[in-house]
Order: C-alpha cells, then structure tokens, then sequence
C-alpha cells in the first residue's frame, strides 16, 4: 500500500531513495519544500499531469491516483506490474512517424518527453492516449535506479490532430482524396510495385458539360453534383481501386495489380453509363457525361509522372472522340494530338476554300427498297490529307466556335440540294448540341428553308440525346419553336449515352433512329439486341414515331430488323453515302430501288488497316502488311505459302502479341483468327488485353523502361563472341502474359 502525504514522501517511503529533484539556485527550506509538495499535490488532483516511477526491473512503484482512476483501477493493484504494460505496442499506424517505441527507449534507458502512447485499458472501445515523459535515474556510483517522470491525457488534443491531417489529406466536398495525397500514393505505389513487379492502372476523368450546371443551377448545385459523382464511383469501385478529386470537375482512379485491357475497358463503360445517368438536385434534373483516359503501369510509364501524363493523353484523346468515351494510351496519341492541333487549324479555311461536301445516304423502306429520304453526312477532301474522317473533325469542329459556322453550311447547302430532288423526299441534317443551345438557331432554320424554297415537312433534325444535358426549360422552348416552323425531328442514336423515356414523354419526336450498336450482332445466338429492337420499334408505334435502324450491312440483320418491323433501314447494305449528282443521276433514271448487297451473316466488324507487323514462328521473325482486323481475326500479307493450321504470334507492337491460327492460305495472304480475341481500344481500334511486361523484358536483357513503340520482344542476345543466340522471344512464356 502507498503511504499517505505528498507526491515526493510517498515515492520516499516507497523506495527508500531520496528522489532526484531538479536543483534551484538557492537552498530549498523546509517551508519552501512542503510548499512545492503541496502544488504537486494539487497538479494531479487537478488532473493536469501524473507521475509515475519505475524500479530498476521496470516495475511501478508509483503511480499517481488520478492516472490509475482514468485507466479504471487503484493505484496499489497497479504497483509491480510492468511498465510497458500498461500501453498498447505501437503498430506504425502513422507511416510518417519516427518515434522509437516506448519498450526500446526504456530498454536502452534513454530518456524520452512527449512520447505518444495508447493506454490499454481494455474495454476496446474508445482510443485514449497519453503523451508521457521518463528520465533514468542513477545512485552515487552510477547504478542504474529506474525511471521517474510524468504523463498527462491527450485523446482529445490528438483526435483534433487527426482530423486536421484528414483534411489536408481527403477533400473536403467529396471526401476523396486530394490531389495531394494521390500523388504521393501514386508514387509510393509505383515504387514499391516496381519492386515487386507488379501492375497498376490509372484512369483520369474529366465530367462533361459540368460547367453549364453550374451557369444554369448555380455553384451549390454544382458541388452537391460533385457529391453525387462521388458517391457513385465508391458504388462502382469499391474496395478495388482508390478515387481522388483532384479539383473542379477531375477525379483520378488508382487500380491496383489491374492491367487487363478488357476488364478495365468494361470497368470504364460502366463509369460512364453510371456518371452519365440523370442527377436530381433540389427538384432540379441535371445531366452530364464524363470522359475517361486510361494508362497502365509499367507498360505505359514507369513513374507517377510519366503515367499521369500518359493518362492525360488518353483523356485528351477521348474528350476528342466526341466524349462521353473512354481511350487507352498508346504512343501513337502524341502523334495524334500533333494531327488534331493541325486539324483544327486547317479547319477554318476547309470551309472557305470549298475543300467540305455533303454526302447522301438513302433511308430504305424495308417493302420498295425505294429511299424515302437521305441523310446528309459531312466529307472533308484535304488539299494534301485526302478524305478525312467525319470522327476526326466533328469533335474538334464542336469544340470550337468552328462548328456554328460549319453546321449552318450544312444546312443551307442540305436544303438547297433536296429541293433539286422529288416532291415528298426528305433530307435529314445532323445537329450538334452545340448548335442546338445556340439562341438563334431557329432563325438560321428559317433563313436555310426560305433561301432553299424547301418545304419545311421535308426537313428533318437529328439531335442526339446529348442536347438534354443542357438547361430543361432552354431545351423545352427550343423544341416548341421549331415545331412551329414545320420541320420533323428525329432522336439520333437513340439507346445510347443519356438515355431517359423522358425524352420520348417530353420532347416531339417523329422518329427514333435505333444505334448501329444495336442492330450489329443481333442476329448472334444469345445477344439480346433483338429483344432491345423490338422494345423500342413497340414503343415508337405506341407514341406514333417512325423507327429507322442504323448500320445495317448483313443480310441476316437486313431479314431481322425488318422482321421486327423497323420503318426505315439505313446501312452500307443498301448503300454508302453518295454525292449529290448520284442521287440526281438515280432520280433522272427512274431506278430508284437499291438492291441489298452485302455477306449473307454478320461477322465481327474488320477494319481496314495497312500495319507492318511481326509474324513469329518457332525460332523465326518475319515481316508482315496486316490488311484488316477484326476481334476474332486478321489478314495478312507478305509471307508465302504457309499451310492452313499453323500457329503463329502475331506482333502487333508495344509489347501486344497475339497467338493466331491461320485458317485460310493463298499464296502470300493469310487470313488468321486469333486464340484470344481482341478488346476494344475505347476508340475505333483494337489492342490485346495483355501485353508482355517490360519486368520480363527486362529480365531477359533489355532495359527496364516503358513500352516504347515498334516490334516485341524480338530483339537478339549476343554470346560472348558477339554471334547472335536464338531469339529473346523465345524465353518469354507466352500464357504468363496472357496474350
């Protein structure tokens, strides 16, 4: 048992020592002692502080009361045990701390001041923690005698700590994590995972027309949006993956150990399509979309820098395929972005210098296979480019003031050319969102069908659901004024993007156009986009619409969607875009049925490439020409006579091998269908799901860096004569790469 009286009598009568006092410069009476011993007295029952003292063997042989009542005993049941034992041993929660632990600093008989513990009182429910300070002491001839010193509780000082460093780590709308802490749990992953050898994606986001909600519905809206769009990705990435805001409208999204193209392809659909969906903001209905460019370590960058920057470009180049996508980096985007600045810059005088057209593709009744009308499709001939891409211009044209000038060519030129057609035949016109937004965009209608002398039935807009985004009583009154005009209006690529029934309810549509996405491998054994069809061609019948299906080129889809009773048919099975004086040419003939051409089923759509490839066969590299490609598929070019039912690996570039059988054989040209089918590069372009690591590169002799462009892996070791040996590729285990 403690004897009663003052701190230091007690610690006397306990230990028979005379404690160690800090001296004064004067001599301490005996007055002035029982003075100092009072305020000690009154320190610990104030709770402002606590002593303690240990034996030589660590042990308690004092402890103030007030310290034992807040670990919820009595000082006497605590004396003898160990002092280390009263704290929980510290798990390195702080991963900046550099405190050494309180049992090596007694061990090692150092002194300590404001050491951090947590006190094990083991109820385990709320944390309490002490900061605590300890001195050795030692007798006349050095032996050590144990600790004296001091604790006092700061649960509460440290919980505000916490929260400060929370805030400097996490933002403070969402909750994400900053841009601070993403960076530096970037780098810190990167490193370590380079060690480890292992994978890691970054996906960079960037919302779409987030800047008009905050123009129509003001600031508050726009942060509750953010809200929103957070809450949404924790909903889609869980625990597999890290979000961060890093400001404005930006988010970054770290996936660990994750470098399948495939699955990261669908992962950035379903953001997409979850992000894209309708907010509801105090009663008001908002809509964006968002973009997303995906990059992978150690592929793409090895460094948080390089792969920041890597992502970046591939979000670049995604807001520039007309948003609402997603694209994977690959070298080839810088020279894009070089193409797309020189792009935008030779764009504003195509116009001027007579270098832009419009094309007609034919709307076919299913019954005649006569036209009831064309859509008008932009074509660019470039002085030195040739034909460019409508994909290409498009989105660089709406992204600047461009498009306005661009579009209402269109429609004037589209006018005036039907009117040269026969009576009832329409024309369809492309409107861009932003057109559509433009206040006077009415009257540039007007002026477009009295120039022309057009009938205004005869006209028909497509809009995309993209318009809807926008402000809802903007959008209503665009409608309402031109309907008053007479025009028809057509919901363009309807089932995809934005979708919402609202649009059918609430907007005066004549006709739906069902996406090509839909109507491309319905006729496929367990596809539901016939089921998809028929939901939709109901529904239009329901609400007195038309239906047109899109991107028909197959025979079989050509027998489906009529079937399932589409109004109109629009596709290369019928007929390309053609110019103006064919359609005349036709009209003058009197041959106004286009026949269907094209292959009896659907097959994987190929793209046309002209690509030099590697061809790897055994211990052998040829050189290829790639003619076209497809998910399941190639044909190649440039190597004699190979028998049908050969393996080869195909090198597409970039570390992307795939494994390909040849199935047809005729003299140089192959056509190869692959082990494992290709994915979707978010652009018009396909890439493997996996590709070979430069840790496996570097393990077979090249330096470790990120995938640089060109041939894979195929480069020869030298013996120690300097002779070539067999080829690296041969060392590389091609299931492990999954290629």
């Amino acid at each position: 048992m403690m004897a009663k009286g003052g701190f230091l009598s007690r610690l006397g009568s306990s230990n028979d020592v005379e404690p160690e006092v800090e001296p004064m410069s004067l001599p301490i009476g005996k007055d002035d002692m029982q003075q100092r011993l009072e305020l000690l007295d009154n320190f610990e029952n104030l709770q402002l502080g606590w002593f303690w003292a240990t034996d030589a063997k660590g042990c308690l042989i004092y402890l103030s009361e007030s310290a034992a009542g807040a670990l919820g005993s009595d000082s006497a049941s605590l004396l003898g045990r160990q002092l280390t034992s009263l704290f929980i041993p510290d798990k390195n929660d702080d991963p900046e701390k550099s405190e050494r632990p309180l049992p090596f600093l007694i061990s090692a008989r150092n002194s300590f001041a404001d050491l951090s513990a947590r006190i094990n009182i083991g109820d385990g429910e709320a944390e309490t923690w002490w900061s605590i300070s300890g001195k050795p002491q030692f007798d006349d001839e050095n032996e050590f005698m144990g600790y004296r010193g001091g604790a006092k509780d700061i649960t509460s000082v440290r919980q505000r700590d916490l929260d400060a460093s929370r805030l400097a780590k996490f933002d403070t709308l969402t909750g994400l994590a900053n841009r601070h802490s993403m960076e530096k749990r970037l780098s810190t992953t990167l490193v370590a995972y380079q060690a480890a050898k292992r994978s890691c994606a970054l996906m960079m986001l960037d919302l779409d027309r987030f800047k008009q909600v905050n123009d129509t519905l003001g600031h508050p809206a726009g942060d509750e949006l953010l809200k929103q769009v957070a809450q949404r990705l924790k909903a889609i990435i869980g625990e597999q993956g890290i979000i961060g805001r890093l400001g404005g409208d930006e988010f970054q999204i770290m996936l660990p150990d994750v470098d399948d193209r495939g699955k990261l392809g669908d992962l950035a659909h379903r953001v997409i399509q979850m992000v894209s969906q309708p907010y509801s903001i105090d009663g008001s209905r908002a809509i964006i979309g968002t973009s997303i460019g995906v990059a992978i370590a150690p592929y793409d960058g090895l460094e948080a820098g390089e792969l920041v920057s890597a992502a970046d470009l591939a979000l670049y180049a995604a807001k520039g395929g007309g948003r609402g996508q997603f694209r994977f980096y690959s070298s080839d985007l810088k020279d894009g972005a070089k193409l797309r600045k020189q792009i935008e810059e030779d764009l504003r005088d195509a116009l001027h210098q007579d270098q832009l057209e419009l094309h007609y593709q034919p709307l076919i009744l299913p019954k005649t296979k006569a036209p009831k009308g064309f859509e008008a499709l932009m074509r660019w001939n470039h002085p030195e480019q040739g034909w460019i891409s409508p994909g290409q211009f498009i989105p660089i044209a709406e992204e600047t003031s461009i498009i306005a000038d661009i579009g209402e060519w269109a429609l004037m030129r589209a006018c005036r050319d039907a009117k040269e057609w026969p009576p009832g035949t329409r024309v369809a016109v492309n409107v861009s969102a932003v057109q559509f937004a433009n206040e006077d965009f009415p009257r540039i209608v007007e002026r477009a069908l009295q120039n022309s002398g057009l009938e205004p039935d005869r006209l028909e807009l497509e809009i995309t659901e993209s318009v809807f985004m926008g402000d809802p009583h903007a959008t209503s009154r665009m409608f309402k004024q031109l309907k008053q005009l007479g025009v028809r209006l057509a919901l363009d690529d309807f089932g995809t993007g934005y979708s919402s029934l609202g649009y059918l309810r609430d907007a005066p549509f004549d006709k739906i156009k069902i996406d090509q996405s839909f109507v491309r491998g319905s006729t496929v054994e367990g596809n539901n986009n016939a089921a998809i069809i028929t939901a939709v061609v109901s529904l239009a019948r329901a609400l007195n619409m038309d239906t047109v299906a899109e991107g028909v080129e197959s025979l079989d889809e050509l027998e489906l969607v009529t079937k399932l009773g589409a109004d109109q048919i629009q596709g290369f099975i019928f007929s390309r875009a053609i110019a103006q004086e064919d359609v005349l040419a036709r009209f003058e003939s009197g041959d106004l049925a286009f026949d269907a051409v094209g292959p009896a089923k659907h097959r994987a759509d190929r793209k046309t490439v002209y690509r030099r490839i590697g061809v790897i066969h055994e211990d052998h590299r040829y050189s290829s020409v790639m003619r076209n490609v497809s998910v399941t598929g190639a044909m190649i070019e440039g190597i004699l006579n190979i028998p049908k039912g050969t393996k080869l690996v195909i090198d597409l570039g970039e570390g992307q091998l795939a494994v390909a059988t040849v199935r047809r054989s005729k003299d140089a040209v192959q056509g190869l269908e692959f082990e494992t089918p290709l994915v979707s590069d978010g652009a018009d372009g396909l890439c493997t799901r996996h590709r070979v690591s430069p840790y496996s590169l570097a393990a077979a002799g090249m330096p470790l860096a990120a995938l640089p462009p060109g041939n894979y892996p195929l480069v020869n070791n030298q013996s120690a004569d300097g002779s070539p040996t067999r080829p690296m590729f041969m060392e590389l285990d091609m299931k492990q790469h999954k290629t």
